[in-house]
């Protein structure tokens, strides 16, 4: 296994102040969640975040689909590495991930890199159960992939919570999957629209109400979750809101929030 680089003047390897500067760039939510975590958690968030980010874009960077299939196979081909406990590809992201994930986690993370494949495709999602799946194996795996290398979780609670937080920010990113072609939504009509809000706030409530089942340690990686709320119940009241691309939260109010729900624990 490759070893990470050495340490700077603020304790982390060179490779997670990469991660960090990634993270901060990409991904301000999760950035700032990271930030209000303790300082070993971060150790953990920021290369799985920085993971994420990585994936996530991979699709987007080239309109050759074949290059952006092969992008996507070189993480698959990182996560099997990690998964092996074997030689390990030296790589910023990479080499940080392979210390807080186990066999499992890299598993979750390969299933979570299949499925930003639908993100080269230009078909829609087949039905509504297939926009689920999707959700499922991409913020649900990394949430519970998350909470799971920072202490015991129950799988059910965290795969809830990331399905929410994914549903917000997949409603806040469809005016730019639609400008780039994409239809983002299996029925984009009002009702639907509404249902899905509605179920992403259903599932919301029950991961609070399994809260106990997630340990102290683990909680920092659903902190961020408790802001999904908002933006699920603004689409609910308002669906029109999604296309019009106007679902925002005041920067201080999240800041606030999140700094409340990391003090407190109750995303």
């Amino acid at each position: 296994m490759s070893e990470p680089k050495s340490e700077t003047a603020s304790g982390f390897s060179e490779d997670l102040t990469a991660c960090a500067a990634l993270v901060e760039r990409g991904d301000a939510e999760r950035f700032r969640v990271a930030m209000a975590a303790p300082v070993a958690a971060r150790a953990v968030l920021f290369p799985l975040y920085a993971f994420n980010i990585e994936v996530s874009r991979a699709p987007w960077v080239t309109k050759e689909p074949m290059i952006a299939e092969m992008r996507l196979q070189w993480w698959r081909d990182a996560l099997e590495e990690i998964a092996s406990g074997g030689f390990v590809r030296r790589h910023e992201v990479v080499t940080p991930l392979a210390l807080v994930l186990d066999a499992e986690g890299a598993g979750l993370l390969d299933g979570l890199v299949a499925a930003r494949r639908w993100d080269i495709e230009s078909e829609p999602f087949a039905d509504g159960a297939a926009f689920t799946a999707y959700l499922d194996a991409t913020s649900g795996h990394l949430t519970y992939v998350a909470a799971r290398a920072l202490g015991p979780v129950d799988e059910a609670v965290a795969r809830d919570a990331g399905f929410a937080l994914g549903l917000a920010n997949w409603f806040r990113a469809i005016p730019d999957l639609e400008a780039a072609g994409k239809r983002p939504l299996p029925d984009g009509r009002a009702h639907a629209v509404r249902d899905l809000a509605d179920e992403g706030l259903k599932r919301l409530k029950r991961a609070r109400a399994g809260r106990a089942q997630v340990a102290p340690e683990a909680r920092p990686a659903l902190a961020g979750v408790g802001a999904a709320e908002a933006v699920l119940r603004q689409v609910r009241a308002r669906p029109g809101d999604v296309a019009a691309g106007a679902i925002a939260e005041r920067p201080f109010r999240a800041r606030a929030g999140l700094a409340w729900r990391v003090a407190t624990g109750r995303w």
